[in-house]
């Protein structure tokens, strides 16, 4: 059972003062932009399908994509309503055939798991795994976007994500890009916060959005 967490923008305000404390490259950045505005997804569902459709592209192409699908289903992301959807109707969003297998499986999975979402919700991040990998086309990198943007996790780092990898090598000055290993090496001085750390280094490369003025 995960524990239950203080409330968010107290959360937010301390993993900044952390993250400014442990690395003058993250206090820079956090002075640069602006507070953290990471606001969870509560529809479990839904994050997991955007997860999906971000796999290995660009985001303004993911962006693209999510907005055809969404409008396809009338605003309605639901496991039924999606399974509803014909292939060529997921083609015109451009969804490939792989992810388009994927996102059936997830839909049938949630349609006929009762109680999944809340489950996922209550579980810690071993639970996620668990219940998510085992599924086709769920990777780590998949369920790592779940537990940032949804069910938020505050502790989570995303070693196998590109932008990632690219602005810690960008804001620490490395040479190249870090593996998975030096990655988490350099991330340990950020816990408890490394969900957040992941927000600014985003943030940092315009890879999440600016909050709205």
């Amino acid at each position: 059972m995960n524990r239950p967490l203080p409330a968010l923008p107290e959360l937010l305000r301390a993993a900044e003062t952390h993250l400014s404390g442990v690395a003058p490259e993250f206090a820079r950045v956090i002075t640069g932009v602006s507070p953290c505005t990471l606001a969870p997804e509560p529809d479990v569902f839904r994050m997991l399908v955007r997860a999906v459709i971000s796999q290995l592209i660009s985001t303004a192409a993911a962006k693209s994509i999510r907005e055809r699908l969404e409008a396809k289903l009338a605003g309605r992301v639901t496991p039924r309503a999606m399974l509803k959807l014909s292939d060529e109707d997921y083609r015109a969003c451009g969804i490939s055939r792989g992810k388009l297998r994927t996102l059936r499986g997830l839909a049938e999975h949630f349609a006929k798991t009762r109680g999944l979402a809340r489950k996922l919700a209550e579980a810690d991040e071993d639970g996620v795994r668990e219940l998510l990998l085992p599924l086709h086309g769920v990777g780590p990198w998949t369920v790592d976007m779940l537990l940032i943007f949804s069910i938020f996790r505050p502790d989570v780092l995303p070693v196998g994500d590109l932008g990632i990898r690219a602005g810690v090598r960008d804001l620490f000055g490395l040479a190249e890009l870090p593996d998975a290993k030096t990655l988490t090496a350099l991330a340990e001085p950020w816990r408890p916060y490394r969900t957040v750390a992941t927000w600014y280094i985003w943030r940092s490369r315009s890879l999440v959005p600016k909050p709205k003025e």
